[in-house]
């Protein structure tokens, strides 16, 4: 039986996210981003569309590499500004039963004693619809603005990532016991204190000796989503991430991504299929392949080719400002994001031809076409590479998002591709199609789950 497609909308908490310039598109509102109708409407209607989840990006800093300065992103709104992305969920949560809400934040500036916190109370407030993306940052700017001259070395980010974990899982799955909470009014007890204990961690990065402050949530640990492609980021992913978010452009390196990451979390003793892969897309579909292409073109008329390169010269590191159109990019060893500079040094790139793929869709694969057309080659991205779905990056809002779920997803469901309605239960059950909302048996984070003490002892370790 042909599996069914995954899908998230792509989304930043931001006016300008992946694809530039397109606020100034008239059907474009993506300037109501700092109201809550604006979010609770895109919950609303990813709910119709039956899309599993909302993926928020975030970053912390500007981007300030391209031409040195920040001039670029203020005037196209590149990410800046940007509000927290955390604070969205309880209002789209409220206002749907299914969604699922995948949420980025930098563990580099957050403490994980409190972060532990915010995660159980949205997962509760939620009823277990929430995945954390975990990010380290790549950008100068935050760290600077955090306190520090620069940020640590790419691989020394990782180590102190998998330390952080290590605390979340003590706080998550360590601290309460399932049974803990007694809530009888009787004997006047809410929380048994033999069944809560506290967590002892002294680490290199991290020193923490307390209770979680929350009684556990329906998941205890949300989701855990991971982008990192880099050799060290793929040993992160197959030790955590139950969800992988690549970029690609190309089938045959898309599938040795796909094959890499599988192979990380077999080395690292799990099911190698119990990691879920999604690739980023960008879709411009219409009624017929003509009218797409029109689509297409109209958005493209509204986009800004410039601030593209200006957000992916942040992803390198690299001021692309300073080459003539035509002068080839030097690109060495950078601390950003390996994965984005790897492409310049596998290509023989110039600042025109950067122009060129950045003016629409240019960090992801581009499909245009007819319902039947998009849906054909959005099967055959999954059938080819062995992903499991899309994280579909949004042009001109809602219309993109729009446009998908009634012209796309009939196709997709004609097709036997795509779910008809939601399964029961957390964002976890739902992904993973178990009745287990909690992390599985061969999942490193389930190692710490809080365990009955011996008869007669009372145990706080």
């Amino acid at each position: 039986m042909a599996r069914h497609i995954l899908l998230n909308a792509f989304n930043m908490n931001c006016i300008g996210h992946i694809n530039h310039g397109l606020w100034t598109h008239p059907r474009d509102t993506s300037t109501q981003y700092k109201t809550l109708a604006y979010w609770t409407d895109l919950a609303r209607l990813l709910e119709r569309g039956l899309f599993d989840g909302l993926f928020i990006a975030d970053i912390v800093g500007t981007y300030d590499v391209y031409g040195r300065s920040v001039d670029v992103p203020l005037k196209e709104a590149i990410q800046l500004p940007v509000n927290d992305p955390l604070l969205l969920v309880s209002a789209m949560a409220a206002v749907t039963r299914h969604l699922g809400f995948g949420l980025t934040a930098n563990l580099t500036y957050e403490p994980p004693y409190l972060f532990a916190r915010r995660l159980s109370t949205l997962d509760h407030l939620s009823n277990g619809r929430v995945g954390w993306n975990i990010v380290t940052g790549y950008l100068d700017s935050a760290a600077q603005a955090m306190g520090l001259t620069q940020q640590p070395a790419h691989d020394r980010r990782y180590d102190q990532a998998d330390e952080y974990l290590q605390v979340l899982y003590k706080l998550l799955e360590g601290s309460w016991a399932d049974d803990a909470v007694v809530n009888d009014r009787e004997q006047r007890v809410y929380a048994d204190p033999a069944k809560v204990r506290k967590v002892h961690h002294q680490g290199e990065f991290y020193t923490v000796h307390g209770y979680h402050l929350c009684e556990p949530s329906p998941q205890r640990t949300p989701v855990l989503y991971q982008a990192g492609t880099s050799s060290r980021g793929l040993a992160f992913a197959g030790s955590h991430a139950e969800c992988v978010f690549i970029g690609g452009q190309d089938k045959s390196a898309v599938r040795a991504q796909v094959d890499n990451i599988r192979a990380a979390a077999q080395a690292a003793g799990r099911d190698p299929q119990a990691v879920k892969v999604f690739i980023g897309i960008t879709v411009v579909v219409a009624a017929t392949e003509q009218q797409a292409q029109a689509k297409h073109a109209e958005y493209l008329r509204h986009a800004s080719p410039e601030a593209g390169v200006a957000h992916f010269a942040a992803s390198t590191g690299i001021d692309f400002a300073a080459y003539e159109l035509d002068q080839p990019i030097a690109a060495g060893p950078g601390n950003a994001i390996q994965s984005a500079t790897r492409q310049l040094q596998d290509n023989a790139w110039t600042r025109r031809r950067l122009l060129q793929q950045h003016a629409l869709g240019g960090r992801y694969v581009t499909v245009v076409g007819d319902p039947e057309q998009v849906a054909e080659q959005l099967i055959a991205w999954i059938d080819d590479t062995g992903l499991d779905g899309f994280n579909l990056t949004r042009t001109v809002t809602p219309e993109s998002y729009e446009d998908f779920i009634d012209l796309v997803v009939p196709q997709l469901q004609q097709r036997g591709r795509y779910k008809t309605a939601y399964a029961e239960g957390t964002l976890r059950e739902k992904l993973f199609d178990t009745e287990h909302p909690h992390l599985p048996a061969d999942h490193p984070g389930s190692a710490y789950r809080h365990t009955p003490a011996p008869t007669g002892v009372l145990r706080h370790a």
